[in-house]
């Protein structure tokens, strides 16, 4: 599996981490986000990992600011990806098992790392379940390509 991640420069420490933690799991990544000491608008990063998924690239993505909730809001607007904030166990499992969401995104002033390690091992241990989830995500795709202009 590959993995595109990125942060802005309120979440650059939590992104560190779960680059770490990807690290001991064997898991390939790319590092879309701000260095250190950067300043980045999380608009622009989070544009660049969803592309990146949209595309192919990369399987899934991990997006990282100050609550998740801006990251979220941008990648989704990226046709054919489904972005979730996740705070607790069960929205990480069920973003993958209902939504077949690629991309997780986490706020660093929200939750603390050992959170969001245990949260990112769920969703990435997690695929998509079908049966019931699927109608509705194929009623997703169709809202998606009715108001997007360009297709992946």
């Amino acid at each position: 599996m590959k993995i595109a991640i990125g942060c802005d420069d309120a979440a650059y420490n939590l992104k560190v981490e779960l680059m770490k933690y990807l690290e001991t799991l064997g898991i390939q990544y790319k590092d879309f986000g701000a260095g250190e000491g950067d300043t980045t608008l999380y608009p622009d990063v989070a544009e660049k990992v969803a592309l990146a998924v949209a595309k192919g690239e990369f399987e899934r993505g991990i997006l990282t600011c100050g609550t998740g909730i801006g990251m979220s809001i941008t990648a989704n607007k990226v046709p054919g990806v489904r972005a979730a904030v996740c705070h607790d166990v069960f929205s990480a499992e069920r973003a993958r098992k209902s939504n077949n969401a690629q991309i997780i995104c986490f706020g660093e002033r929200v939750i603390g790392v050992e959170l969001a390690k245990s949260l990112l091992k769920v969703w990435l241990d997690s695929d998509f379940a079908g049966g019931g989830s699927t109608p509705k995500l194929e009623r997703i795709k169709d809202i998606d390509f009715k108001y997007s202009k360009q297709q992946f």
